[in-house]
């Protein structure tokens, strides 16, 4: 029972802190993607103001995503890394260089425009990291014997390169709707006006990535035509379109500040869910299983013990620092 359990178990928790850092980090590179659309130097402090209490411990739950993979499912791990260390590599040395840069501005005198130029390109390599990852992954990793067999560029496809493309748009999407929400006057102007845009564009990305779906060799649409899968997986897709509409007309009204930040929110949960659910029992499309990569029951107990305590404490601390800086950031406030 336990040898059945503890898999389903801990691709739940993966699948739940990699959901978290997508949604929680995603709004700030997306500030740093939409950094070279600032007017000037005092705008772009006041984009990134909006976001400097709380950035930081984003990337926690990309390492308990990470840790959890290796702890719990080793074989997917090995696979993943040998399999795409090049867009791993850019990714983390993207995040570092943005984190860099995203302190250093503040404190840089004559060198405030370069570090400003290096948090919008470490935005925007990391996004498009995260998501030619992504599309690797979806499209299913070439495996003999439970092992990877592929060169070191398979991820490069076309596939890989619009989910990277889409994903860079998506945090756009998610900074202009953090903006609107946590910032008025000019600068909520500039950032509604950049939302409308963005919308269309990402749910255009969204159709594409879905039409382009089943014709990939992991099939990973299979699972939403076999029997009467479709009957209770419909509603899925259908939420995503309702919420396309919504987001629409919370962008086009004036005076809603909140709806689209969480819309946009939903939007991402909700693709992510209708991936999880093409993907499942897989781990790594198109054939590896949650069981066959995962570690022995006793491996997996002990670590979630740990999670059982450290979880909570996580959960409680993001939700306290968001409540300690809610509200409207204004120009003449700055965090440093």
């Amino acid at each position: 029972m336990m040898e059945y359990w503890l898999p389903v178990i801990w691709f739940g928790v993966i699948g739940f802190g990699v959901l978290m850092y997508v949604l929680l980090d995603g709004f700030v590179l997306g500030l740093g993607i939409l950094a070279p659309f600032a007017e000037d130097e005092g705008q772009l402090d006041h984009m990134m103001n909006t976001a400097a209490p709380i950035w930081d411990g984003n990337e926690t739950w990309l390492v308990m995503g990470g840790a959890g993979l290796l702890a719990a499912f080793p074989r997917a791990y090995a696979i993943v890394l040998s399999a795409l260390y090049l867009p791993v590599l850019l990714m983390l040395v993207a995040l570092v260089f943005r984190g860099v840069a995203f302190e250093f501005r503040f404190k840089a005198r004559r060198a405030k425009r370069f570090w400003g130029g290096a948090f919008a390109l470490g935005s925007m390599l990391a996004a498009f990291a995260q998501g030619v990852i992504l599309g690797a992954l979806v499209e299913g990793m070439p495996l003999q014997e439970g092992k990877y067999v592929g060169g070191a560029f398979d991820w490069f496809s076309p596939f890989s390169m619009l989910t990277g493309v889409a994903v860079m748009f998506g945090c756009a999407l998610l900074g202009s709707t953090w903006l609107v929400l946590k910032t008025d006057g000019a600068m909520q102007r500039m950032a509604r006006t950049l939302t409308r845009p963005l919308v269309l564009v990402v749910v255009a990305f969204m159709g594409l990535v879905s039409a382009w779906l089943p014709f990939l060799d992991s099939r990973i649409m299979d699972r939403w035509f076999e029997g009467a899968n479709f009957l209770w997986l419909a509603p899925v897709p259908l939420a995503a379109l309702a919420n396309a509409f919504l987001l629409w007309r919370a962008v086009m009204a004036e005076g809603r500040d909140a709806a689209p930040f969480l819309l946009s929110l939903l939007f991402f949960a909700l693709g992510f869910a209708g991936l999880v659910l093409g993907i499942w029992p897989n781990i790594v499309p198109p054939a590896l299983t949650i069981w066959e990569a995962a570690s022995p029951p006793s491996s997996q107990g002990f670590v979630l013990v740990g999670l059982v305590v450290l979880l909570p404490a996580i959960l409680g601390y993001t939700a306290w620092s968001y409540s300690v800086f809610k509200g409207k950031i204004a120009a003449d406030v700055g965090y440093h």
